[in-house]
């Protein structure tokens, strides 16, 4: 298959799915089987899932240490990953890792322990970054968060979104 099919055919396929498997570490994904769905996941010939989607929702990871290294593992392109939800872990910061996955455009932190706001700055450099959730995280009781958080450049030039708790009335 080669990568222009694999652009349009595995934003189709089901993500490969380790939420709620009470992961620690990036590493104990090799050893943990993902969740099934109601659709199976395809495989590249050497083994490999053919999606973009990963979801680690709802584990207790609160570090991203050998991310990329991993997901070379598990995915026939990690470089094509668009969507990894990292919501509900124990992450105190932005990795780095993530500047580098320059195809995400779907990236959800909310529910983790977020500190600083000024770590939502890294993620100005991702081209494709449409969707980020932070809500749930310490950062948002930080004075200005609502409006720092739209004025992000990542997001006002490129008209994607963030989701926002409602205010209250």
């Amino acid at each position: 298959m080669s990568t222009q099919d694999y652009m349009n055919t595995s934003v189709q396929e089901p993500p490969l799915d380790y939420s709620f498997r009470n992961i620690q570490v990036i590493q104990d994904l090799m050893s943990e089987e993902p969740r099934k769905g109601q659709r199976p996941l395809k495989h590249s010939k050497s083994g490999k899932s053919l999606t973009q989607s990963l979801w680690l929702n709802n584990n207790v990871l609160n570090e991203l240490k050998g991310f990329n290294q991993v997901i070379s593992q598990l995915l026939q392109h990690p470089e094509n990953l668009a969507w990894i939800d990292l919501s509900f872990n124990d992450l105190t910061s932005i990795d780095p890792v993530l500047t580098t996955l320059f195809n995400l455009s779907v990236l959800y932190l909310h529910g983790n322990s977020i500190q600083r706001l000024g770590e939502v700055n890294k993620l100005a450099i991702l081209p494709r970054l449409r969707s980020l959730t932070l809500h749930g995280n310490p950062m948002e009781e930080e004075k200005g968060y609502r409006s720092d958080i739209l004025r992000l450049s990542c997001f006002t030039e490129h008209q994607g979104s963030v989701e926002m708790p409602q205010r209250p009335r």
